[in-house]
């Protein structure tokens, strides 16, 4: 299923403020919260602003050596939720796609670090049906949360 990254926000927790990135899926109502860190919220922040702050950030040099070795990221596929032994939410999974000049090759990734990739290079996002239908949640729960520009003193 084809995804984007509607919008990075802050939801308020029992534990304190976690950064959300929302995707939301083509043809479909409903999106796909993931929760990050803080550093990954802001990198994709950045990333889909195309902000250039001078020095590089982890993901920007990521994708400069990348690019140096003569790769390119072909997509993102965000795969699948392991779940949490109490059976509440759980850790997302994703996949980079690479082409390289040997071929293509697959890299597991953490979702929030092949978003921040995806962001600044505008790859393709791609959720699998199971990851839809396992983490899918109302929009409009998310729709008045604060961005991520709004919270963190670091954008």
């Amino acid at each position: 299923m084809n995804a984007s990254i509607d919008a990075v926000r802050v939801a308020g927790t029992p534990q304190g403020p976690v950064p959300v990135v929302i995707l939301a899926v083509d043809g479909e109502d409903d999106i796909v919260p993931i929760f990050i860190g803080f550093n990954e919220a802001t990198s994709i922040a950045r990333g889909l602003e195309a902000e250039d702050i001078g020095r590089p950030l982890t993901h920007d040099l990521l994708l400069d050596v990348m690019e140096e070795l003569g790769s390119r990221i072909d997509r993102i596929v965000v795969n699948e939720i392991e779940q949490q032994a109490d059976g509440r939410g759980g850790t997302y999974i994703a996949d980079l796609h690479l082409q390289t000049p040997r071929g293509e090759t697959v890299i597991d990734a953490r979702p929030s670090d092949s978003l921040a990739l995806a962001a600044r290079t505008n790859a393709p996002i791609e959720v699998t049906e199971d990851v839809f239908e396992d983490g899918r949640d109302d929009s409009e729960k998310f729709d008045q949360l604060e961005s991520i520009r709004n919270v963190s003193g670091e954008l």
